[in-house]
């Protein structure tokens, strides 16, 4: 009885290891038809062109059945293709982007599936995909927040996520850049767009408040909060309401009573004041191009500023790139390097992979 009650928790063990119920049957990945009408989820946004970290795929809208919730091939599917894909993959052909839908935070795939499932098992992190995102409209208030958290993000097209966690705050957040972008349209000689003035507001207000939130670990009282509800209450307060409070860190003592006033604060700070900051990143990027485009990408990467070095190379990927950076007021050095091959390399047309290394240690000769 001992030896076939192991043998029966191994077999659990192993079931669960694989994605698999005991019965043998492959656990299916997620339906987009079944979390679509879960959500109520129809109407639709075109994202573009995107990477996606490949643990966020999380089901298919055709072809659902044929995976296991791992994204493995069924038994009872032929894998030829499979392995092609796998192959081509291993040997740095250029594939197309997949197509994915996206509701909320999980993305499904439209076309790709082979692709995907060929990446999972190659241990690749992310993939390059055509996003279609899907708003929910069943009104919850979690619901809610995500159509204003995502009506936002339309509108400013800031690098990062903002979020949120009260329904109406983002009105405030949209007030705050509008009254930027007056600013800037008064002192400076160009046209400044909407956009510009929402990045302008997000690297030298929202993210220099942010640091000093999080050195002064006003988080740590707020459990519940984000970083982003903690700004806004505080610009409020300093800047719309115009009543200062005791925060426990001296941030009164940081923050003017005026926005613009904070920002050349954080500009004079930035060059004076946190000079540790202020100091350089050097990366390696392995890049995985089309051939037919590498030339122009090679052209391309070499107009910024912040490359040093491209080296076209034999081998498992195609180019290999060095990259010179400055680290912000606010940014560690994975997030400004993850900025960087984000906003100025995965976006180059016929770029397919790419794979970042930052040195630990380095010695060098003259």
């Amino acid at each position: 009885m001992a030896i076939m009650s192991l043998k029966s928790r191994l077999q659990q063990i192993f079931a669960k290891l694989r994605g698999r119920p005991l019965d043998g049957r492959a656990v299916e990945v997620k339906s987009f038809k079944h979390d679509q009408e879960k959500e109520a989820a129809y109407d639709s946004r075109i994202r573009g062109v995107r990477t996606v970290p490949l643990n966020q795929i999380v089901g298919s809208v055709g072809r659902y059945q044929d995976f296991d919730n791992r994204f493995r091939m069924k038994q009872t599917v032929p894998s030829e293709r499979l392995q092609r894909i796998k192959m081509a993959m291993r040997e740095g052909h250029p594939l197309p982007p997949v197509k994915l839908y996206q509701i909320k935070d999980g993305f499904y795939i439209l076309d790709g599936n082979h692709r995907i499932a060929a990446a999972k098992e190659l241990g690749h992190d992310e993939i390059l995909a055509h996003i279609v995102e899907f708003i929910p409209s069943e009104n919850t208030l979690p619901n809610y927040l995500y159509r204003e958290r995502a009506d936002f993000a339309d509108r400013a097209q800031l690098p990062r996520e903002i979020k949120l966690t009260e329904i109406g705050q983002y009105a405030f957040l949209t007030d705050q850049i509008l009254e930027h972008h007056a600013h800037l349209k008064t002192t400076q000689a160009t046209d400044v767009s909407f956009e510009a003035a929402a990045q302008d507001w997000y690297k030298t207000i929202y993210r220099p408040l942010c640091v000093i939130i999080k050195r002064g670990r006003l988080i740590d009282s707020f459990p519940e909060r984000t970083i982003a509800d903690l700004y806004l209450y505080i610009s409020q307060h300093q800047w719309q309401s115009g009543r200062q409070r005791q925060y426990g860190i001296g941030i009164d003592q940081l923050i003017p009573k005026n926005m613009e006033e904070f920002r050349n604060k954080m500009a004079d700070m930035k060059e004076c004041g946190y000079p540790e900051m202020q100091r350089g990143i050097t990366a390696f990027i392995l890049m995985n191009v089309q051939a037919k485009r590498e030339f122009k990408i090679v052209e391309k990467l070499f107009e910024l500023d912040e490359v040093r070095e491209i080296h076209s190379v034999h081998g498992d990927v195609d180019l290999l790139v060095k990259i010179e950076l400055t680290r912000d007021l606010l940014s560690s050095d994975a997030e400004m390097i993850s900025q960087f091959v984000h906003d100025d390399v995965r976006q180059l047309a016929g770029v397919i992979s790419t794979k970042t290394l930052i040195p630990g240690f380095s010695k060098s000769k003259a």
